[in-house]
């Protein structure tokens, strides 16, 4: 016979989402919205790693975050600006469950049916130069070819998912958007590497093993490659972009199970 007992304390507490709006010039299509995604909320103070117990989540997802802020600012210079609208998305909550994206994309701040499609980022994981990509949920709608399109002119190589067993494409805040019927995509890092090796995705998981969700994925000593950073907003805006100027909508392919699912 065994018996146990257990104590848990519980908390209420609020955290905001974050929207900015950029309104697209053709009055055709500027009240449908490109979303550009990522999350703003981290682990906070936890247990100690090594002396420390702050968990700064620089990689996971101020990375991401600050890409965005980027982004944004590539469709502001735009001119003329962009056909259809786009959002800006910071949500919170993704590290409890994509609370935050989940409540948007069921709430949102512009109609439900004006949402065409979300590019989320979530841990850019610029650890080294970005040589090629894996857009992950892109080969589930039209949205492979704004992915295609873009890569091609960055010339960047598209692989297929070296970790198809993490499910990685329903793990972040894309997918909010997805159970909702909107063709979403998350571009992660290839496996090409300088040296011909082809073996990032070996490097990435001896790094989040000593990084990953631990107070060690903080700026001060952590390893960047801003170079990467760089192509990468530049990749995932310029598929948003693709995406406003096509006056046709993004639709899921037939017969994918996704769009079977959830499609609108």
């Amino acid at each position: 016979h065994l018996s146990a007992q257990y104590r848990s304390r519980y908390q209420d507490f609020e955290s905001y989402n974050v929207v900015g709006k950029l309104e697209g010039s053709d009055p055709l299509l500027r009240d449908s919205y490109v979303v550009h995604s990522a999350h703003l909320d981290h682990l906070g103070v936890g247990a100690p790693v090594e002396g420390d117990s702050i968990y700064n989540g620089a990689h996971d997802n101020a990375t991401g975050v600050a890409s965005v802020l980027e982004i944004s600012k590539m469709y502001a210079k735009l001119r003329p600006r962009p056909r259809r609208s786009v959002l800006f998305l910071f949500v919170t909550g993704e590290e409890l469950g994509l609370l935050g994206s989940a409540y948007f994309a069921r709430y949102p701040t512009v109609p439900a049916a004006a949402l065409v499609a979300d590019i989320n980022t979530d841990m850019p994981t610029i650890i080294a130069p970005l040589l090629s990509v894996v857009p992950l949920g892109a080969d589930h709608s039209s949205l492979l070819a704004p992915v295609q399109a873009a890569a091609r002119y960055l010339k960047l190589p598209i692989e297929p998912d070296p970790e198809p067993a993490q499910n990685r494409f329903i793990r972040s805040d894309q997918y909010s958007f997805v159970v909702r019927g909107v063709p979403a995509l998350h571009i992660k890092y290839g496996n090409k590497t300088a040296d011909g090796q082809n073996n990032l995705a070996t490097t990435v998981q001896a790094w989040r093993a000593r990084t990953y969700h631990k107070p060690q994925d903080n700026y001060a000593g952590g390893t960047f490659d801003w170079a990467a950073g760089v192509k990468y907003a530049q990749l995932n805006f310029l598929i948003g972009y693709l995406v406003a100027q096509n006056p046709v909508l993004p639709t899921w392919n037939k017969g994918d199970f996704f769009g079977a699912r959830f499609g609108k």
